[in-house]
C-alpha cells in the first residue's frame, strides 16, 4: 500500500520530533536548572504570589509592644518576612505562632517582621499577643502609621494575614495570604530559593 503524500508528511514530522526529543528534552532541563521561578507554597487556598515590579522595601517606622521606637529595614543579603496581622483577625491566631515557630527554629539568613496594623493601643496588642505562644517573634505596632502609607506604594493589604518575602537585595518579591506551614518542606525549600538568589 502506498502512503498518500499527506501521511508521508505527518510521517516526516513524527519521526522529525522523535529524533529531536532527546535534545528538546536537554534544553528544557537546562532552562528549569536555570528557571528563575520559585517552587509553589500554598496555605489552603492561598499560594505564593510574585510581585512584579520588584519594589524595593521601605524603611517603616514603627513601635515595638514596649513602646520603644523602632526602624525596620531589610538586611543586605538576608531575606525578611513581612507580616501584617490585626486583633481582631482569627487566622492570625494560627499565623503569628507559626512565624514565631520559624523564628525559633534560628533559620539561616532571614529576619522575620510582624507588625499589628488595627490598633495602636499597646495593652490591646500585648493582651492579643499573651494569649499566643510567640516569644521568639519581633512584634511591632504601626504607631506611626507608615506601614499605612506603605501599604499604598509597596504593601498592598489584601487581607490578614498576609506575609511578604522580601529578597536579599531588598525588593519585594512575592506574598502569600493566610496562615502558611513555613516550617514544611514546600516552604524551606521556597525560603532557601530566595537566599540563593543575588
Amino acid at each position: 500500500m502506498r502512503e498518500t503524500a499527506h501521511e508521508s508528511g505527518l510521517m516526516l514530522s513524527r519521526r522529525s520530533i522523535l529524533m529531536a526529543a532527546p535534545a528538546l528534552l536537554g534544553v528544557l532541563r537546562t532552562a528549569r536548572a536555570q528557571d528563575s521561578w520559585p517552587p509553589v507554597f500554598e496555605a489552603g487556598r492561598n499560594q505564593f504570589t510574585l510581585v512584579r515590579p520588584h519594589a524595593p522595601m521601605p524603611q517603616l517606622r514603627l513601635q515595638d509592644v514596649s513602646g520603644r521606637d523602632a526602624v525596620v529595614a531589610p538586611k543586605p543579603g538576608r531575606i525578611t518576612l513581612v507580616n501584617f496581622w490585626a486583633t481582631w483577625c482569627a487566622a492570625c491566631k494560627l499565623d503569628l505562632p507559626m512565624l514565631a515557630r520559624l523564628a525559633g527554629s534560628r533559620p539561616a539568613k532571614l529576619d522575620i517582621v510582624a507588625i499589628c496594623t488595627d490598633t495602636k493601643d499597646l495593652r490591646k496588642v500585648r493582651a492579643f499577643l499573651g494569649g499566643l505562644a510567640v516569644p521568639n517573634l519581633a512584634c511591632y505596632v504601626d504607631a506611626y502609621g507608615t506601614t499605612a502609607q506603605a501599604s499604598t506604594e509597596t504593601f498592598s493589604i489584601l487581607g490578614m494575614p498576609i506575609t511578604y518575602l522580601v529578597g536579599t537585595s531588598g525588593r519585594i518579591e512575592g506574598y502569600i495570604m493566610g496562615a502558611p506551614d513555613w516550617l514544611s518542606p514546600a516552604g524551606a525549600q521556597l525560603l532557601q530559593f530566595y537566599r540563593e538568589q543575588t
